[in-house]
């Protein structure tokens, strides 16, 4: 493969506009296929949602939620992908890296998850290089694709250490 050089990747707001091309981009990447409603949710994610641009060209998507559960606040990477031939790039990487930077912002997530088909390899270890886990499997979570099972893949941002800390300063 010739080497890319000085190739301008960069993120950018997913709005009315190009909203189209984010479906688009997505009915390409995923065997999946997603409601009109989830795109009507993704115009009001702000930063949680973004295009992925490679030299002015949508390649990519990444679409993420805030999620609670008791007491935990989790972020859920609904959709980060990137069409195969601009795969290795850096733009998978540069998506994810902009989820981490809204986590670490935020301060206040206890992990980030998402679900990923258990046969896409490329997936969980481009997900698992950036310190992400296996920490379950769910059966038959996708209709009418085989296989239908995903793995949960999640990055603790909380430690135990960090927990017994704020435990410690708000106790006193």
């Amino acid at each position: 493969m010739p080497k890319i050089v000085d190739a301008r990747m960069e993120l950018g707001d997913v709005t009315q506009h190009n909203l189209k091309q984010l479906r688009k981009l997505n009915s390409v990447i995923f065997p999946v296929s997603y409601s009109d409603r989830f795109y009507s949710d993704v115009l009001e994610l702000g930063d949680l949602a973004k295009l992925a641009y490679f030299n002015d060209v949508v390649v990519g998507g990444v679409c993420c939620r805030i999620e609670t559960e008791g007491e935990l606040r989790k972020l859920y990477i609904m959709t980060l992908g990137c069409l195969a031939p601009y795969r290795r790039l850096g733009i998978g990487t540069l998506m994810l890296n902009h989820v981490l930077k809204i986590a670490k912002e935020d301060g206040n997530l206890d992990c980030i998850y998402l679900h990923v088909q258990v046969s896409n390899d490329e997936a969980i270890t481009f997900y698992e290089r950036s310190g992400f886990k296996i920490v379950g499997e769910k059966k038959d979570y996708y209709k009418r694709i085989d296989p239908p099972d995903a793995y949960v893949l999640q990055k603790d941002l909380k430690t135990k250490e960090n927990d017994k800390t704020t435990q410690t300063s708000t106790s006193s």
